[in-house]
């Protein structure tokens, strides 16, 4: 930049010229020296009106999920970060800048390296900036990012396999760019890869109950002090150990403990099939099956797996008949059979809408429940008629009948009908569907049926297909008697009954009421309605009712409309969120909904999607751990992929909205094991969710459940406190995971590791944790 006469150096003699020169070089490079410290220390960073917030508001932030984004007038609050001021120390963040992005490699399908690891640097300020605007979906929209190699002061490589690139060349995960690429455009947009969204309303979220909101765990106000599993930037060593258990490969926690199941006085009502977690979480890993690689891909292993990674026969023998899953090679094949549908479950499905056109598959009904589901093939067949289908079987002689489903790519738990409710929400069902799943619904008073009379949504459909149905055996005969009058005393409606030609089978379709005139009719009030103090939503532990639930009578209550259809009841908000109630992050309901929607559209297709290295075409199990209208989950729908929506026990109860948008989900409680097999998740979010979870367990075994659940070469993206990131890290990196991007901002961070095939050579001795 060129610089004019300054009349003050004037004065000097024009003879004394080398005074002058040096006098002026002087004066240039302090004001040279105070550019670079202003501009080093203090960076002004654009806080979008409807986000924006007072960076001296955290204190009440965490007191209330109410707080508005704006001050009276309705402007927005402005704010500055000082970035220079190093977090490292206390965060053990790598690097000394407490504002970066750390791009691991990228690989393709067969986890070859394509493009090699950068670290974006946003703690100075210099000429040459990355070509993108970052948002980090935290509030924090990110300024220019000046281009760093990743060496620390002494030239050595930071993170986890991270490699030097060339000076002037970055890779951002789409291709190498050069220095001609980091210039800004005039009117100063650039692809944004970590959008500005509604996240600071996240953070506004606290554990205090909002509005009318009751989440599944009540006891959760009590919750004990926290339990640092770490330090703050300490690097823990772990003596890591695989699990000394007769399930071996296929160990769950809540369903493998032997020695609570030796201590049960009955399993008439299999109790012994339900969960059962052990005192303290375990710490041991569990091993992979000899053989184990990468699973087929959707939606070819609809047909097909390797037998290697569930090297399990019992049910090709007993089931191989009726074509359920054969042996051919290296794989198992799935033919598309089943117990009620030898000829193909394609058809059978069609066979029920042809018998009541009113199910309208994919259009009317959207979300279904499958009882006893064996290796799901009905419901993997649903996803042609755009219908998602939680199945559920036991854990039982039926060999991995679940591990098969999820290992295909198809949604479904561990669970069993046995002494506790499901648990899922009341009313959330369209449909229910039982083939053979043989379930005694007649016995007992109905117990079992009326379960599922709590989770159909009324006017909602139950097709069961079973024997009683059209045989005529005296025992057959007798069944569906007993089904009949009960169905009856239910105020159920049968409405289609009709017997396949091909498969030669035989269904009946029930329809539940939707309104309560039919109870109210009842000459004998059996079985009886529950207590009004009943809530029906209630389900984590909660023990079998004999009582039928009223059903909502007022036109603003759920339940009293049927949803949407679909696809437009995904973007459609409730029509039971009234404006009157207070959404989770504080604003009106409906608008809390819309903009929950569109902060996770944003951070999906410009975040996710493209910008930190995921390649989606290996993607197909989902699992959102904590979910809260199911944002994440509907942003995906145009991928191949499904959504498990979790909501602890612990959170506000939205699992019904998530229901009523045609996603599904079921409630957990995170210091326990998830009922899944081992390695059946591609990809795990977690937003928010460790750092509420070391109020009241500890954080180890959490993350070592992940490491079970998730898949090899399995993603894992968590948005937390620093803190909580930093502890996560340290555990994984010790479990040889690779980190494929961290980006923090105070007090926030992302990061996003991928799980490899690392498993440890020593057995545990006994049930001894990870010291």
């Amino acid at each position: 930049m060129a610089i004019g006469k300054i009349p003050w150096i004037e004065r000097f003699s024009s003879s004394s010229t080398c005074t002058r020169v040096t006098f002026m070089l002087f004066v240039a490079f302090s004001l040279v020296g105070v550019w670079m410290f202003s501009s080093s220390t203090v960076v002004p960073l654009e806080i979008s009106p409807q986000e924006g917030i007072k960076s001296e508001s955290k204190k009440q932030l965490s007191q209330s999920d109410s707080r508005p984004l704006e001050d009276g007038s309705g402007n927005a609050f402005t704010q500055s970060y000082h970035w220079g001021e190093t977090r490292a120390d206390k965060f053990g963040v790598a690097n000394s800048e407490s504002n970066k992005i750390n791009v691991g490699d990228q690989r393709d399908g067969q986890d070859n390296v394509i493009g090699e690891n950068v670290v974006w640097n946003a703690s100075h300020m210099e000429d040459k900036i990355i070509g993108h605007k970052f948002d980090d979906g935290l509030n924090n929209q990110e300024p220019n990012l000046s281009e760093n190699i990743n060496d620390n002061a002494n030239g050595e490589k930071q993170g986890n396999d991270i490699k030097k690139i060339k000076p002037r060349e970055f890779n951002d995960g789409y291709g190498m760019h050069s220095d001609k690429d980091n210039v800004r455009t005039k009117d100063g947009t650039k692809e944004e890869v970590f959008p500005n969204g509604f996240q600071v309303e996240h953070i506004n979220e606290t554990n205090t109950q909002v509005g009318g909101w009751s989440t599944q765990d009540t006891e959760s106000r009590n919750e004990k002090e926290l339990q640092a599993s770490s330090s703050m930037g300490e690097v823990i060593k772990f003596n890591w150990k695989l699990c000394n258990v007769t399930a071996e490969a296929d160990y769950i926690p809540c369903l493998d403990n032997d020695e609570a199941i030796k201590r049960l006085t009955t399993t008439k009502h299999y109790e012994h099939r339900e969960r059962h977690c052990p005192e303290k979480s375990p710490t041991c890993l569990v091993p992979l099956p000899n053989g184990y690689r990468r699973p087929i891909k959707w939606p070819n292993s609809r047909e097909k797996i390797w037998y290697r990674n569930v090297p399990h026969t019992k049910l090709v023998e007993f089931k191989g008949h009726q074509n359920w899953v054969k042996v051919s090679g290296e794989y198992l094949t799935f033919p598309g059979g089943g117990t009620q549908f030898k000829f193909g479950v394609s058809h059978y499905i069609d066979v029920i809408q042809k018998s009541l056109p009113d199910i309208a598959w994919g259009n009317q009904s959207r979300v279904v429940l499958d009882v006893g589901c064996g290796v799901a093939s009905f419901g993997g067949y649903q996803f042609d008629k755009d219908v998602l289908t939680m199945s559920f079987a036991p854990k039982d002689e039926h060999e991995a009948q679940v591990q098969f489903a999820l290992e295909r790519g198809i949604p479904a738990v561990l669970a069993v009908m046995g002494t506790k409710r499901l648990p899922f929400p009341g009313m959330v069902f369209d449909v229910i569907h039982c083939a053979r799943c043989r379930v005694p619904w007649h016995i007992e008073g109905g117990m079992l049926l009326l379960e599922l009379n709590r989770l159909l949504r009324p006017g909602g459909f139950f097709v069961w297909s079973a024997t009683p149905v059209y045989r005529k055996t005296e025992e057959d005969i007798g069944i569906w008697k007993a089904m009949s009058k009960l169905t009856k005393m239910m105020c159920w409606e049968i409405v289609s009954k009709m017997k396949d030609s091909v498969n030669k089978v035989g269904l009946v379709i029930f329809r539940k009421p939707s309104n309560n005139e039919c109870y109210d009719q009842r000459a004998v009030n059996t079985p009886p309605l529950c207590q009004e103090s009943d809530d029906l939503n209630a389900s984590w532990n909660v023990s079998l009712l004999e009582c039928m639930h009223r059903l909502p009578g007022d036109p603003v209550l759920r339940g009293f409309h049927w949803p949407a259809k679909w696809p437009s009841r995904l973007d459609k908000t409730p029509y039971w969120l009234g404006k009157a109630q207070v959404g989770i992050y504080g604003k009106p309901a409906p608008e809390d909904f819309q903009a929950d929607f569109e902060h996770w559209k944003r951070v999906v297709s410009k975040s996710y999607l493209n910008g930190i290295g995921i390649n989606w075409s290996n993607i197909r199990n989902v699992m959102d751990m904590r979910s809260v209208y199911g944002g994440f989950a509907a942003a995906l729908r145009d991928l191949m992929v499904w959504v498990m929506n979790v909501v602890p026990i612990d959170s506000p109860d939205t699992l019904p909205i998530i229901y009523e948008r045609g996603l599904f989900g079921i409630y957990h409680d995170w210091c326990e094991s998830f009922s899944t097999y081992p390695r059946t998740y591609d990809l795990l979010h977690a937003d928010h969710l460790f750092s509420r979870l070391k109020i009241r367990c500890n954080l180890l075994p959490v993350i070592v459940e992940v490491d079970r659940i998730l898949r090899p070469q399995g993603i894992l993206i968590v948005r937390d406190d620093l803190q909580t990131i930093s502890e996560i890290q340290n555990i994984l990196k010790s479990l040889h995971w690779d980190i494929r991007l961290t980006y923090s901002k105070e007090p926030e961070g992302l990061l996003c590791m991928q799980k490899k095939m690392w498993r440890p050579q020593e057995i545990e001795a006994d049930s001894a944790s990870v010291s």
